[in-house]
């Protein structure tokens, strides 16, 4: 394990942010549902994509790894029994892959680590008791085998525990024999997670009829047609970026889709209401800012770029607040912890409530010894919060970036960060 020392300096430069790993998730899933050979383009093999590959290889689905790209043949998915899949620490491929993996006859074993374990299932037991699925847990701990087939339904699901739940169903449902509903039984949080989903489906050949959110038509007997694919930037990594040049910084981030329905372009309209400047240049776009006033920040439709926006509400002129943030508690480490201490472990001013954050914007950050979680948003936060301290920054376990942005530290230091690699005994 290693840590990082991070002395200030001011980031300069053009960067290209990885692609987004929402859509390229998406995009493995689709083509390795179509019966046909697909290419996916502009991929990065984070911890997280490599995991949701190895899912669908247990599958049956021939996946060539080359590169930036994947050549995906999906003939044999589905020819493959008695599978294992090994979710890492990834959320995504884990509820994307519990309904996808029972589409036909199977006996699936899911484990994976970190907190994946902790991070609730609830709802599919729920759907395993009324289908008569076998399945057996491990509390806390990812060790789930499931025995059966998912069967067409009327299904219920609670719309504030994860979209990830749907968006499963969502790719599962129509390759099933008969018709099937999705109703949201409570508001829907994360909207642009699921327009993700249905863009992609839609691009793959699969039609869903959505009834303004509140329930999912789903027709089954449906057939995902073999498509090539590019996947755009990433929002959510993009994030780091734009907060670095609305505190100051001088980055141009390039290959990024204003037009993209990513729930974390939010971070633009986010940056835009503290009284950041929002310009498309040459190279691409960039954020500047006089001074960044307070806000309000609802966390509920883009909670993975909360902690870097905080570096934002932390230096900003005023007293803002973090609302709807509850789901952070179930993420890598529990991100409205982990982000209020470190903040203020840097001489920020945050107040942690149940399910948000107050920050007293203060002028600039002192420095000091910081804990990354073993969370790649928490580590990739205090490096771009390192830049407006007065002092070094150390953070550890530097290796957990590698979950969605291997090459976040090349790319620091390519626009000017000074950083020290310091190895740690274990």
């Amino acid at each position: 394990m290693t840590a990082v020392k991070i002395t200030p300096a001011k980031l300069q430069g053009t960067v290209q942010v990885p692609p987004s790993k929402s859509l390229a998730h998406r995009a493995i899933i689709c083509a390795s549902l179509a019966k046909g050979v697909s290419r996916i383009d502009n991929i990065e093999y984070s911890k997280d994509i490599q995991a949701t590959i190895k899912a669908m290889k247990s599958l049956g689905t021939k996946i060539e790894e080359y590169d930036d790209y994947l050549i995906i043949d999906g003939t044999t998915t589905y020819t493959k029994q008695n599978s294992e899949i090994d979710c890492e620490e990834s959320g995504s491929t884990l509820r994307f892959m519990v309904p996808i993996s029972i589409v036909a006859e199977n006996r699936v074993h899911f484990i994976g680590r970190g907190n994946l374990g902790k991070r609730p299932l609830d709802t599919f037991y729920e759907i395993f008791e009324r289908q008569n699925i076998g399945y057996i847990y491990k509390k806390d701990v990812l060790d789930l085998y499931v025995i059966g087939k998912l069967k067409p339904d009327h299904y219920l699901i609670p719309g504030n525990i994860s979209s990830q739940f749907i968006t499963g169903l969502l790719f599962a449902l129509p390759l099933l024999k008969g018709d099937s509903i999705i109703e949201i039984t409570s508001p829907l949080e994360s909207k642009g997670y699921i327009d993700l989903t249905l863009q992609m489906l839609d691009q793959y050949g699969i039609k869903i009829i959505n009834n303004n959110y509140k329930s999912f038509i789903v027709r089954g007997n449906q057939e995902y047609s073999a498509h090539d694919y590019r996947v755009e930037a990433d929002f959510s990594q993009a994030a780091f970026y734009l907060v670095a040049g609305a505190i100051g910084n001088d980055v141009v981030l390039k290959d990024l889709n204003l037009d993209s329905l990513q729930g974390d372009k939010a971070t633009l309209d986010i940056l835009k209401a503290m009284k950041a400047t929002v310009d498309v240049v040459d190279e691409g776009i960039k954020v500047t800012a006089q001074e960044l006033v307070a806000a309000t920040v609802d966390a509920s439709q883009c909670p993975d770029v909360i902690p870097v926006v905080c570096v934002a509400l932390a230096l900003a002129k005023g007293k803002s607040e973090v609302v709807n943030a509850k789901r952070l508690r179930i993420k890598e480490c529990d991100r409205i912890e982990a982000t209020s201490s470190q903040i203020n472990e840097l001489g920020g001013m945050v107040t942690e409530l149940s399910e948000g954050m107050i920050i007293e914007g203060i002028n600039e950050f002192e420095g000091g010894n910081c804990s990354s979680y073993n969370d790649h948003r928490i580590a990739m936060m205090l490096a771009i919060a390192a830049t407006r301290c007065k002092h070094a920054i150390i953070i550890d376990n530097m290796e957990c970036v590698e979950k969605s942005y291997p090459s976040f530290w090349e790319d620091y230091q390519s626009l000017g960060g000074i950083i020290d690699v310091i190895n740690v005994e274990k």
